[in-house]
């Protein structure tokens, strides 16, 4: 692939790739915000604890079904690069009535079981209360939320990273406005507390959706693609989004079992431990999202060769975005290493908290900087429909080494916060080079066809 100049060929990937990163990053200042909002709260204690279980709750239920958008990427990835412009349109169509379906179903039983759900995971009867509020309103909006999973998909297959930077800075600015009316009161509007906030989020995917709707009915998609024009739901198509997407769903439930494990395992050593251990975790997020971003990136342009026959050329571009993605990781990892406080202040002003923190983040920092390789590389398998590969890699890195060894060391062998640390850079090595060599030495008669 000498042929390709190098500074284009990086150039291609972050135009494909930053955008994505874009979107991904406002989520987290949402996040952050919304904690603030709901920190201020005349019952701050339990609503903060209410929110914990119901934004527990709403990721776990939101990470299995927005899977949707992978099948979709992928599905729509190969069908562009195939120049099979009609092909896209009609996997945008069938895509959006599973999501449709699937949205109301499952937010309909959620909406209904929402307060039972809650008090079956709360000690608190408050907290209960408060979170069943929450999630009652929350899931309001999964149908909508999961209509953009599918637009999402779709702009990332053709390419479009930008429409989901737009769709993001636009449903999180939202977020925020909605949420502080609902929250506290505006406008004519008796403040609701948490339940606003629910009530605010539900809006707002509302209105991303909407964008999105909006978006795909100008002429140069609209004409392109023929989504309206032939409206239509293909049961291979439907089939292939569900086989692809299925086994992201699972992965997803695992490394959030797996995390959640790890967690309780750090709450065994001490409560300060945990703490720390959660600082140390929100700071990987600026590591983490980066890497969802190039991920993204990398899905397309391996989808896109893939379509258009030329798997050595897959390969080529899955590698060149995992240097590009190694690099941010490793220089993130410097600081990580060195200067550690720089980065958990930004979290917490807790001296004890942060200096618990300080060694385990260079622990993390380390660790993390494997993580892009595995990240990106997956990703690129999972456009070859290697789905399912990619979440046995994940469950056997995770659950067989991860957890148990991160107990054998603190708890076991008494090493306390460290020990259980140290268990994260074997795991993330040993599951990037199980997807690095199956990237590298898979033949292109095992990509599955979609």
């Amino acid at each position: 692939m000498k042929f390709i100049a190098e500074s284009s060929v990086y150039k291609y990937i972050l135009k494909m790739a930053l955008p994505a990163i874009a979107g991904l990053s406002t989520q987290m200042v949402v996040s952050l915000v919304d904690t603030a909002m709901v920190g201020r709260l005349p019952d701050a204690e339990y609503s903060l604890a209410a929110m914990g279980l119901g934004v527990l709750a709403t990721w776990a239920f939101i990470s299995f079904f927005s899977s949707l958008s992978t099948g979709t990427h992928v599905l729509i990835a190969r069908k562009f690069g195939a120049k099979d412009f009609n092909g896209c349109g009609d996997v945008l169509n069938t895509s959006i009535i599973i999501s449709f379906i699937t949205g109301v179903t499952i937010g309909a039983m959620i909406v209904s079981l929402s307060f039972t759900i809650a008090n079956f995971f709360a000690v608190d009867d408050t907290v209960g209360q408060y979170a069943g509020e929450y999630l009652f309103y929350r899931f309001m909006g999964l149908p909508f939320f999961l209509i953009s999973v599918s637009y999402r998909g779709f702009f990332f297959g053709i390419g479009k990273t930008k429409i989901f930077m737009f769709s993001g800075i636009l449903v999180n600015f939202l977020n925020i406005v909605f949420n502080y009316i609902f929250i506290f009161g505006a406008f004519g509007i008796e403040g609701m507390g948490l339940a606003g906030a629910g009530l605010g989020s539900s809006l707002a995917t509302l209105f991303d959706a909407l964008f999105y709707i909006m978006v795909s009915s100008l002429q140069q998609y609209r004409k392109k693609y023929n989504y309206f024009k032939n409206f239509t739901f293909v049961k291979g198509f439907a089939y292939s989004i569900v086989k692809i997407a299925l086994p992201v769903s699972f992965q997803n439930v695992f490394i959030l079992i797996g995390f959640l494990s790890f967690v309780a395992i750090t709450g065994l050593i001490g409560t300060l431990e945990q703490a720390a251990s959660q600082v140390v975790m929100s700071s990987l997020m600026i590591s983490l999202m980066p890497c969802f971003g190039f991920g993204i990136a990398v899905q397309t342009l391996v989808g896109n060769q893939l379509g258009s026959g030329k798997f050595q050329l897959a390969k080529f571009y899955g590698f060149e975005t995992s240097k590009v993605a190694t690099l941010y990781t490793f220089m993130l990892g410097i600081i990580f290493i060195f200067a550690p406080r720089i980065i958990l202040i930004l979290i917490t002003n807790d001296a004890e908290v942060i200096e618990t923190a300080v060694p385990i983040l260079r622990i993390a920092g380390f660790g993390q900087i494997f993580y892009a390789v595995g990240v990106v590389l997956a990703n690129g398998l999972q456009a070859m429909g290697q789905t399912f590969f990619v979440m046995m890699a994940e469950v056997i890195s995770n659950w067989v080494i991860f957890v148990p060894l991160a107990y054998i060391l603190g708890i076991t062998f008494e090493l306390g916060l460290i020990g259980a640390w140290s268990a994260l850079p074997f795991y993330v090595i040993v599951y990037s080079s199980i997807v690095f060599f199956r990237f590298n030495f898979g033949k292109k008669s095992k990509v599955i066809k979609v």
